[in-house]
C-alpha cells in the first residue's frame, strides 16, 4: 500500500512545522501540509476564546468545547477526503487528548495508509522555543510535552531536542520506503 498521509503529533513548539517543511522539500512527490494552528486560526474569532470553542489559559493549558469538536470533525474529514481524492497529505497536529485524539483520526481515516509520527522534545527546550516564538501562551509547551503522547502508537518517533528538523524529516522519509 502507498502511504497517503503522514500525521505528526507533538506538543507546542516541539518542531513539527519545521519537519513538515523539510518533508515537503525532501519527498519527490508533492505533499500538501495542514496544521492544527491553521484550523484554529480559521475558526471564527468568537470561538477562539470561548468555552464552546477553544481557550488558552494563562498557564498554557488548552481546553476545547463542543463547537470546537464539531468543527474539528469536519476539518479532519475534509483532509481525509483530499487524501482519498489522490492528494498526499501531511498533518501537523497536537493530540490534546492523547490516544483519544488518535482514535478520532483513525475513525475518519477508514482504510487509508498513514504513517504516524511522534515528535518529541524535552520540555525545557520546547519552553525556550515557545518564549523565542512569542506567539504562544507561556507554559503551553511544558504542559503538552508528555500528555500529547500518552497512549498514542507511532510508526516512527523523532526527538527534536538536539536534532535538526532536516535530520528528523530524513528519518520520517526513510520510513516511507
Amino acid at each position: 500500500m502507498t502511504t497517503q498521509m503522514i500525521i505528526l503529533n507533538g506538543g507546542s513548539s516541539s518542531g513539527k512545522s519545521g519537519i513538515v517543511r523539510c518533508l515537503q522539500d525532501l519527498l519527490p512527490d508533492p505533499w500538501l501540509a495542514f496544521g492544527c494552528d491553521s484550523f484554529v486560526d480559521a475558526m471564527p474569532a468568537r470561538l477562539q476564546a470561548a468555552d464552546e470553542g477553544i481557550t488558552f489559559a494563562a498557564d498554557g493549558t488548552v481546553s476545547v468545547g463542543a463547537e470546537f469538536r464539531v468543527l474539528e470533525k469536519a476539518w479532519t474529514e475534509g483532509i481525509v477526503a483530499m487524501a482519498r481524492a489522490g492528494a498526499r497529505v501531511i498533518v501537523d497536529d497536537v493530540f490534546l487528548g492523547g490516544a483519544a485524539s488518535q482514535q478520532r483520526w483513525q475513525k475518519a481515516l477508514g482504510g487509508l495508509d498513514v504513517l504516524w509520527v511522534g515528535v518529541r522534545c524535552e520540555s525545557a527546550v520546547a519552553a525556550g522555543r515557545e518564549v523565542a516564538r512569542g506567539d504562544r501562551a507561556r507554559g503551553m509547551a511544558a504542559s503538552q510535552a508528555v500528555v500529547v503522547h500518552e497512549g498514542v502508537v507511532y510508526d516512527v518517533e523523532v526527538d527534536t531536542t538536539y536534532t535538526e528538523s532536516l535530520v528528523c524529516a530524513e528519518a520520517v522519509a526513510a520510513r516511507l520506503g
